[in-house]
């Protein structure tokens, strides 16, 4: 194929980017800068013709984390202002059982997210803790997506609260009606995809790491393309490095669009059916 060059070559794509953060929401003391940087960020979306673009949103601060969540009332106007382009995931925190819980209330049932993402860190419980299990059968019920963080990582884990692939299909054959994404592949992705390839009830994320040859190829070939999402990590990395990873890789034009694309419309179906939100931007 030849290497697209302009949006309109990727347009035909349909790219959906299931995992990036919005520009940190502003205080009150700034009012509008957020609508101004999300304004800037969609016009870097839409050099590449990147349709929708779903952001990991700081619900909730992390337990014993200085760090606080994002503006409420801000976070809740620019989801509504774009909300053909935007598709909020709200962060939850398996420590607190009960608050993610409620969380997933807020955000979800009552609110106009779309899925959970579960960050992996010394602050928070592993994927196979006991507190997940409600909390993935309440996600999967509202019909959300689920997002678990993973990383393998040369010489073990830096904290108990990290969670790995392996760990992942751990939890995913405790909920085989479940699906699961497996945010990074792990990182190290040679591991990460052989970690899951026996769970089909998880699909791997191509973010976050170096655009290295073959990460692409080995996921078809030991996944197959449809349990494969396409994720950009803006702004941590650029359109052009996650892009390529697809466009660049030996496969065929159905598989990209499986990965740029259907996939994840497929995955979102049932939420967005729920909340009365068209898969057509």
């Amino acid at each position: 194929m030849s290497f697209p060059r302009v949006a309109s070559d990727y347009a035909p794509y349909r790219i959906w980017d299931c995992y990036g953060m919005l520009p940190r929401l502003a205080s009150p003391s700034r009012p509008g800068a957020t609508e101004a940087s999300i304004e800037a960020m969609l016009r870097q979306l839409d050099r590449f013709s990147i349709e929708r673009f779903c952001p990991l949103l700081q619900t909730a601060a992390a337990p014993g984390s200085k760090a606080g969540a994002d503006d409420t009332p801000e976070m809740l106007r620019c989801l509504e202002r774009w909300r053909n382009r935007l598709l909020g995931i709200a962060t939850v925190h398996a420590t607190d059982q009960a608050q993610a819980l409620a969380d997933i209330e807020r955000w979800i049932n009552d609110g106009p997210m779309v899925g959970i993402y579960l960050p992996s860190s010394a602050q928070n419980v592993v994927c196979t803790h006991p507190n997940y299990d409600a909390i993935m059968r309440r996600t999967h019920a509202l019909g959300g997506i689920i997002f678990q963080h993973t990383w393998f990582k040369t010489g073990g884990k830096d904290s108990t609260g990290e969670s790995t692939p392996s760990e992942l299909a751990e939890l995913a054959r405790r909920h085989p009606d479940i699906t699961f994404v497996c945010v990074h592949a792990g990182g190290e992705w040679e591991k990460g995809i052989r970690a899951v390839r026996d769970c089909g009830n998880v699909v791997v994320e191509t973010s976050g790491f170096d655009p290295t040859a073959g990460f692409i190829e080995l996921a078809v070939r030991e996944l197959g393309a449809a349990r494969i999402i396409y994720g950009g990590h803006f702004p941590g990395r650029s359109f052009g490095t996650e892009l390529s990873k697809v466009v660049g890789a030996e496969i065929s034009e159905a598989d990209r669009f499986l990965i740029f694309g259907e996939n994840f419309r497929r995955l979102l179906q049932p939420i967005l059916a729920r909340k009365g939100r068209s898969l057509d931007p």
